[in-house]
């Protein structure tokens, strides 16, 4: 199982601990007096507090962002980031080896999105035996906040009144639409179908859900359920895919079938997909957010200060009227490096 790790990433900038390397470097070389060298000495081996962060996969348009928001707290609080995922999002069992590493190593704080709701329970609970400050980012645990255990959401409510309010003015308040990707192994996901749908009955009595499938994160499966239920449905109005696979899947079977008509809302998506021209919109977490939150609230907890056990983040609902803008294009980026990070480029002297 360990061989499908992915190589760690450990970033170190010039925080307290590697002020205090280069400081050792020059006592010596400046060959001063033992005792005065022994003194000095006393600030040069402190061990760099370094916190993982472990997505529920990496290299994505989703979770790349948290790496950023993550890694600009770190670098501005002169903290390590271990930033480490499964190379997919159902690899259950190696994000569950990730998170018993860091557990059983030298980690001050974890940050978790964790792929499953059941199987993450256990790990987390070891976690936050060990006496980790521990931060759940995205959906959420059937574990209460407490006991240094906190959560940085997407704000799923939320999500699903957008998606109502879309469909609303998409179909001028009547027709029929199916919720595909209904995974029941991601708390928050079950949240936003559930939401989507009061808010449709309370807003807009008319537009009937006329479908609802479970999901996973498997997109030969997903295409399948979409081919089903555009059989099912030949006069099927508008589809909302609630997970990035679920969005491809459906995507593949609205071009394999040629249908123009049907409207497509997705969920997390992997990338800006309007290239589709069955896409309509999609609904963006700001994972970058979450992640400088998450790193915030774990440092707090390490220096002993109360920190909030839950907090929501708003999604943003993404049109090809703001897909280029710049709060768009900061939210998605895929480059995670803080900007003093970046490579400057220049020509001549």
């Amino acid at each position: 199982m360990q061989d499908k790790l992915q190589p760690t990433v450990r970033m170190r900038f010039p925080g307290p601990s590697s002020v205090h390397r280069r400081v050792c470097r020059l006592l010596f070389k400046w060959s001063l007096p033992a005792w005065l060298v022994l003194q000095l000495l006393t600030g040069c081996h402190q061990a760099a507090t370094t916190i993982a962060v472990i997505p529920r996969t990496s290299g994505t348009m989703l979770w790349e962002p948290e790496h950023g928001g993550a890694q600009a707290v770190a670098l501005k609080s002169g903290v390590d980031i271990y930033w480490n995922a499964p190379t997919r999002e159902d690899d259950i069992a190696n994000q569950i080896a990730l998170v018993d590493k860091v557990v059983a190593g030298n980690y001050q704080g974890l940050v978790l999105s964790p792929d499953h709701a059941l199987a993450l329970i256990s790990p987390v609970r070891r976690a936050m035996a060990r006496g980790l400050p521990t931060v759940i980012v995205g959906s959420p645990l059937a574990i209460p906040p407490g006991n240094g255990l906190s959560y940085m959401l997407n704000d799923e409510d939320a999500g699903g009144e957008i998606v109502a309010q879309r469909l609303g003015s998409l179909l001028k308040g009547q027709g029929t639409v199916a919720l595909l990707g209904i995974n029941p192994d991601i708390l928050g996901v079950v949240t936003r179908a559930r939401s989507l749908e009061q808010h449709l009955s309370v807003q807009f009595p008319n537009i009937q859900v006329v479908a609802k499938r479970t999901g996973s994160f498997n997109a030969p499966h997903e295409q399948q359920v979409a081919e089903e239920t555009l059989k099912a449905n030949p006069n099927l109005d508008a589809i909302v895919a609630l997970t990035a696979t679920s969005c491809r899947g459906v995507l593949q079977a609205i071009g394999e079938r040629h249908l123009s008509s049907v409207r497509v809302i997705g969920f997390d998506p992997d990338a800006m997909i309007f290239d589709s021209p069955n896409i309509d919109s999609l609904v963006l977490q700001d994972t970058r957010k979450m992640g400088a939150q998450a790193v915030l609230t774990v440092l707090g907890a390490l220096q002993g200060k109360s920190m909030p056990p839950v907090m929501q983040f708003e999604p943003t609902l993404v049109t090809r009227d703001n897909a280029a803008s710049s709060e768009i294009k900061d939210m998605t980026s895929m480059d995670w490096r803080p900007a003093p990070m970046r490579w400057k480029w220049s020509v001549g002297p």
